[in-house]
């Protein structure tokens, strides 16, 4: 492997700046590299949906095969200005900005190994590579992202977690929001004509267990905002909040506990609620008897690399892809400390990570 071309590649893709929504530039990137070799490079029309400035790019090799190969072009963080550092046995930035190794790395390493196979002739898998949008925002790209029927698995190569690992059962999640309609009147001179709505609030927010609610679920409520004026009994007040877990019937019924508790709080004091609830991404578990996870294991095991299946409470492109009916795992990259200025890349991670791309569509 030239491992100096793969680093290079990295290099060049981390300065494309593109947070979701504006995968444009990794998009024209990906197109102009692959301009130089026999591939039908397509655009899907996802960004209809996701409201990105390019839809999905998809790229057939040899066909397409039944194996999919996915990263996202999308980075949480801008990487604009940034100062990259190679170091003797990493990649990191200056400091100031991240590195975005979420998903560079990916992205990279697809890459390198689609030149790789048309640059040298080498004789592999028919396959099918595709570069998400928005994954980091709302997973729209994936969501809304149409495949051969011929697809019958998914590899995504996008986990913090060092090469060795991979996800095979992660956290679904549903999002929540709240409008509490309360009544303002003068908080000095008669307060109470009002109804607080910001009262109603609190009261709830003390009967529900935030945090860790069992060992598999999690609720966080992250947004809230009421308010007009100090000296004006709130009448308004939204939260915006979600549940995480392994188990969907689980979601439901925390999400509507959560429900009730504000429901019977605002009735007590004449107040009102909108309550509206939608699944972001569902989770998922591959059995390691699928086909999939048979794959990665020896591919990994043919790395001399220890096979080891993860439980994830993150969501990524591999959720939508399983709830779509296509069995998919999340590859181990070693895209570490990701959304900080701290991101970094072992050197042999980002090399481990291309060869199990070459073990995964090699020819038996």
């Amino acid at each position: 492997m030239n491992q100096s071309a793969l680093t290079e590649t990295f290099l060049e893709v981390a300065k494309l700046d593109a947070l979701s929504g504006n995968e444009k530039v990794v998009a024209d990137y990906i197109r102009t590299v692959l301009s130089k070799y026999d591939i039908v490079v397509a655009e899907d029309d996802s960004n209809l949906i996701s409201g990105s400035n390019t839809g999905n790019i998809i790229c057939e090799i040899g066909g397409g095969g039944e194996l999919v190969l996915l990263s996202h072009m999308d980075t949480a963080r801008p990487t604009r200005d940034l100062r990259v550092l190679v170091k003797r046995d990493r990649i990191t930035s200056d400091g100031t900005t991240v590195l975005g190794v979420d998903n560079r790395v990916g992205i990279a390493v697809l890459l390198f190994a689609i030149e790789k196979i048309f640059k040298e002739g080498i004789d592999s898998k028919p396959f099918t590579v595709v570069f998400t949008t928005c994954e980091e925002s709302t997973l729209l790209g994936s969501k809304n992202l149409r495949l051969k029927d011929d697809i019958k698995m998914g590899f995504v190569f996008d986990s913090s977690l060092r090469p060795g690992n991979f996800i095979s059962k992660a956290c679904g999640s549903k999002n929540f929001k709240i409008k509490i309609h309360g009544k303002a009147a003068h908080s000095g001179l008669e307060p109470e004509k009002g109804i607080n709505a910001l009262q109603i609030a609190t009261t709830a927010l003390n009967k529900i267990k935030q945090g860790r609610y069992n060992d598999e679920t999690t609720i966080n409520i992250g947004l809230i905002r009421g308010g007009t004026a100090i000296n004006v009994v709130p009448d308004f007040v939204s939260l915006e909040g979600e549940v995480r877990s392994f188990d969907e019937q689980m979601v439901e019924k925390v999400i509507r506990e959560i429900n009730y508790r504000f429901a019977e709080e605002a009735q007590k004091v004449n107040g009102k609620i909108e309550f509206k609830s939608e699944w972001d991404f569902f989770p998922y578990d591959i059995d390691k008897d699928e086909e999939v996870y048979k794959i990665i294991f020896k591919a990994l095991k043919n790395l001399e690399l220890e096979p080891h299946p993860n439980v994830s409470l993150g969501g990524s492109d591999a959720n939508p892809l399983n709830t779509n009916g296509i069995p998919t795992v999340n590859i181990g990259i070693g895209a570490q400390n990701p959304h900080s200025n701290e991101e970094f890349i072992y050197l042999e991670d980002l090399y481990k990570s291309a060869e199990i791309v070459f073990e995964i569509i090699k020819k038996d």
